[in-house]
């Protein structure tokens, strides 16, 4: 039993034996302990001065004394106001440390919760590259779902590819009219890139027959916006597609195949991958016959002009667009039919969608229309949503100069990692191939960290400079840290020290003592990660347990400590504090580069080792030979 069950179950027994009341569990209120104050956990006395008739003070000072003489963990207690401070006693501390080392996934839940997620992310469209905001799509979409495995859940990790539509119509009218049969290959341009360019060229074209027909026609600018030749040959492309016209099929799978393919790419250089990919060219025409249906049973309606509507005035909305005048459909037609096939596919108990704070009425609307469909698993659907990623001015515009390019932010910060590791020294020893693969990692890892560290709901400011920082609330300062660490254990391991576990007679300062309090919190943050599906919990939680463990590598002596006891001791925190921080930024994806730079260090201390040794057997041979020192080189 933890010590903050068994506290409120004694707070429960005293409160029966002093004042001969019934109190149920939930008005037990523990907290932790406020810094300036001894003690580690603290009752909030105030509710129960209606049963003792006396003043909080008071009520504090007998309910302590009936829970110290009752739980020997208890090493003493203080009573502020209406507060109740209670100090747990070291022998439990160190308990509770021999216990998480016998847990080799500390943090995570070993048993099988019964719950199940689907959650999506991405949700990338065919016609243009991955951009800023999707960086954060994806990360906070994969860290959400390692955190939900962390607790027993299961998960699959879904990506719903946007590829049909108007949008993507555009870039393939332009690629049409403007390529000359250029392709990725022939231009050494990634896909990506490649299709992005003609959705711009699109762009451009189309607001100078805007300006034409205006000019030359005078057509006011609404009239002009409907009318300019290339949006409606792109909207002919889009009735041909759905008609299934054999050339613009054709054109369409070769021109998403180019894109898809360098999304791969992005997604490999990210470290972010899928369970499984939906085609909204795949799900569309289900979500069509839906709405159709829905219209057949009345649910839904028609206007003059052909387009279906739901309305939703009555809960507080408007109408919503399901199917356009032409019959072709938006993107709530897409959904709703992506939400039938998951829901009929995989028995799931939450659907959750990782989507920009934008779109949070979108959601909400697909969510009120499948109900009105009749859909039981409606109120199942759930939105994750996060605020939008901003840069300094001036950094990093895209070649658009408008959206800022995921590839180029993230080769932006494997050149600031490469510039502040020679900077630092940091990889001297290193081959080039290497050092560029630690560069990679190091920034990857600094970069999924910045942006994971601010809660989702916020909108964030990123400076790629900042975030690889070897100081401060940065990624490579956390794994600095779990190195040093692995560095120490290492040495000790050579010297024959491993630990198993730490003597619970020892006494401990308040720094040691704060530190295994620190590494014991970890499955309640986990926990509450996953409840508010906030990996800010944990990135945060990492950094605050790596501060504490500098401070006390800082004060505290652990492999030159002369008692064997506290020694051992020391040792074993410092690897829990290892495996807690290991495990944490495991969940938001920094794990691989923690085993990167651990094979850095056993690489870096197997070759000081020999130069040592060189060293030696060189003075050796000179005294051996009467040499001076310096004769031999």
């Amino acid at each position: 039993m933890s010590i903050e069950s068994l506290l409120t179950t004694k707070v429960i027994e005293a409160v029966k034996q002093c004042y001969d009341a019934d109190v149920d569990k939930d008005k037990v209120q523990l907290q932790a302990t406020r810094k300036e104050f001894a003690g580690d956990l603290t009752v909030v006395v105030f509710p129960f001065t209606r049963f003792s008739k006396k003043s909080p003070k008071e009520t504090g000072k007998e309910l302590g004394g009936y829970l110290k003489q009752h739980i020997e963990e208890i090493k003493d207690y203080n009573v502020v106001k209406g507060f109740l401070n209670i100090e747990i006693s070291a022998a439990y501390w160190l308990g509770v440390l021999n216990e998480v080392a016998q847990d080799p996934k500390y943090g995570y839940v070993h048993e099988n919760s019964g719950h199940s997620y689907m959650i999506e992310y991405s949700s990338p469209n065919t016609n243009k590259p991955l951009h800023l905001g999707h960086i954060r799509n994806n990360l906070l979409g994969w860290s959400v779902s390692e955190i939900q495995k962390a607790n027993g859940h299961e998960v699959r990790m879904v990506n719903l590819v946007n590829d049909r539509g108007i949008h993507i119509c555009k870039s393939m009218i332009a690629w049409k009219k403007f390529a000359n049969g250029a392709t990725p290959e022939s231009t050494g341009t990634k896909g990506d890139h490649f299709v992005g360019d003609y959705y711009v060229r699109f762009d451009k074209e189309y607001k100078a027959e805007i300006k034409a027909l205006m000019e030359k026609e005078g057509m006011e600018e609404e009239e002009a916006k409907k009318k300019a030749p290339i949006l409606l040959e792109a909207q002919e492309m889009l009735r041909k597609w759905e008609a299934g016209d054999e050339e613009t099929v054709s054109l369409w799978r070769t021109m998403n195949d180019w894109v898809l393919k360098g999304f791969d790419e992005t997604y490999r250089l990210m470290g972010v991958g899928f369970d499984k990919v939906y085609f909204e060219s795949q799900t569309y025409k289900k979500g069509r016959d839906i709405v159709l249906k829905g219209l057949a049973d009345g649910v839904l309606y028609r206007k003059e002009t052909g387009s279906v509507w739901a309305d939703l005035t009555g809960d507080g909305l408007d109408h919503k667009l399901l199917l356009r005048d032409d019959g072709t459909s938006v993107y709530m037609t897409q959904d709703i039919g992506t939400a039938y096939e998951r829901f009929n596919e995989f028995d799931m108990d939450e659907m959750i969608y990782v989507v920009g704070n934008e779109q949070n009425y979108h959601f909400q609307v697909l969510s009120l229309i499948c109900g009105k469909l009749g859909f039981p698993w409606a109120d199942k659907i759930k939105h994750l949503s996060y605020g939008m990623v901003e840069l300094p001015e001036g950094k990093m515009k895209s070649r658009e100069g408008t959206v800022v390019d995921a590839d180029d932010l993230m080769a932006e910060m494997i050149d600031t990692a490469r510039e502040t590791s020679q900077e630092l020294g940091k990889l001297d020893g290193y081959s080039e191939a290497e050092a560029e693969e630690v560069y990679r990692k190091v920034a990857l890892g600094a970069l999924k960290y910045f942006i994971l560290k601010v809660d989702p709901k916020k909108t964030m400011m990123f400076n790629p400079k900042e975030s690889i920082d070897f100081n401060g609330n940065t990624g490579p300062f956390i794994q600095y840290t779990y190195a040093r660490i692995q560095s120490v254990l290492r040495k000790a391991a050579d010297a024959g020290a491993s630990p198993l576990s730490a003597d619970t007679h020892i006494q401990l300062s308040e720094k040691e003592q704060n530190l295994i309090k620190l590494v014991a919190k970890l499955p309640d943050v986990v926990k509450e990660a996953g409840t508010t599906y906030s990996p800010a919990l944990l990135a945060n939680y990492a950094y605050d347990l790596a501060k504490e463990f500098n401070q006390f590598y800082h004060d505290f002596s652990i492999l030159k400590e002369e008692n064997e006891a506290l020694r051992n001791f020391r040792l074993l925190l410092a690897k829990q504090c290892g495996e807690a921080i290991k495990n944490a930024m495991g969940m938001l994806g920094n794990l691989q580069y923690l085993q990167l730079k651990m094979v850095y260090l056993q690489q870096k201390q197997a070759y000081d080792s020999a130069v040592l040794s060189l060293k030696q057997a060189i003075n050796d041979y000179n005294w051996e030979m009467g040499y001076e020192s310096d004769q031999l080189s």
